[in-house]
């Protein structure tokens, strides 16, 4: 169990035989929800993510801890890494920009530095996609738009087959990719996401998902279209939490069913072929539009059709 769902039965200070009471009080609850056993599959999986996240954040003080040294010499580098790589062996070459010799060779034991946690880093995301290859779960995760193998590798850490959860929904909650809830009086107020969960994992989700929506538009399939109305009306910030949102659904259904990925044909309307016309169900037959049947009208047409407003003015108005 979570210790934040055992606090509120704790009734007096905090001692072993209170904590005790607490544990036995929260376990007997019908809705009390419990952490799944991970095994060792999910903990080497989980382990690789974690020495890489702890090796990304290395880097990038490190990168702006040589950006700020570097500004107090008047030298000024954007907020880029790939830029700081290749300006820093001419900033050491320069002979004219004023730097020590003492601060020269600081710089380039920092560059060595940067150059070993990028060798670091790459290592590890090569076992990754090793174990990635290895899993046939994350084989059928990575067909979904805007999940990789370094998004399916973690999912498959974090939550195994996902079957601890009953809908896609409490997989997304749990993620904190559903909007924080302020309700009260019968009156419904939805708020920004409520960030719970595996910050890691959001933050993969999130950023495969605004891939997804940068290159929604040369899709042609009801998923590209849906992404695009959605970019158009929301901005891409809030159609990137939603596509995230809708990737934890779906993958739960992958993890739990054992599914593979089918996506949506293109409708008929959006058919870019010039020319063809959508088919047209028989008659009689049920139909997925609005209406259940397809029934064509044929009205006869007026013995006597009504005369026009130009006739009945010419009528009325002879002269």
């Amino acid at each position: 169990m979570s210790p934040h769902l055992v606090a509120p039965y704790v009734k007096r200070n905090k001692n072993d035989r209170n904590d005790a009471e607490a544990i036995c009080e929260a376990v007997s609850r019908p809705s009390i929800r419990f952490v799944p056993i991970k095994s060792a599959t999910q903990q080497d999986l989980q382990s690789l993510h974690r020495v890489r996240s702890q090796l990304i954040r290395s880097r990038t003080a490190l990168a702006n801890e040589i950006r700020g040294l570097l500004g107090e010499y008047g030298i000024a580098i954007t907020k880029e890494l790939r830029v700081l790589r290749r300006a820093l062996p001419l900033i050491l070459e320069d002979q004219d920009n004023g730097l020590s010799g003492v601060f020269r060779e600081t710089l380039a034991e920092m560059m060595e530095r940067l150059k070993f946690l990028d060798e670091r880093i790459k290592r590890y995301e090569q076992r990754v996609r090793q174990l990635f290859e290895q899993d046939e779960r994350c084989q059928r995760l990575v067909q979904i738009q805007g999940v990789g193998p370094l998004i399916a590798t973690a999912l498959v850490a974090a939550v195994g087959n996902a079957r601890e959860f009953r809908s896609g929904r409490e997989l997304s909650a749990w993620l904190g990719l559903v909007p924080r809830q302020q309700s009260s009086g019968g009156r419904n107020v939805l708020l920004g996401i409520t960030k719970r969960g595996d910050r890691y994992l959001r933050m993969l989700l999130i950023h495969g998902a605004r891939a997804a929506v940068r290159y929604a538009e040369r899709r042609s399939d009801p998923g590209g279209a849906w992404i695009s109305r959605l970019k158009a009306r929301s901005g891409p910030n809030v159609a990137a939490v939603a596509v995230a949102n809708k990737n934890a659904r779906v993958a739960w259904i992958l993890l739990s069913s054992g599914e593979h990925y089918l996506p949506l044909p293109p409708h008929p309307r959006d058919r870019t072929d010039i020319g063809a016309r959508a088919p047209r169900a028989p008659l009689g037959q049920r139909t997925r539009r609005r209406g259940a049947l397809r029934v064509v009208m044929h009205p006869k047409p007026a013995a006597f059709p009504p005369p026009s407003k130009s006739l009945r003015g010419r009528a009325e108005n002879p002269l």
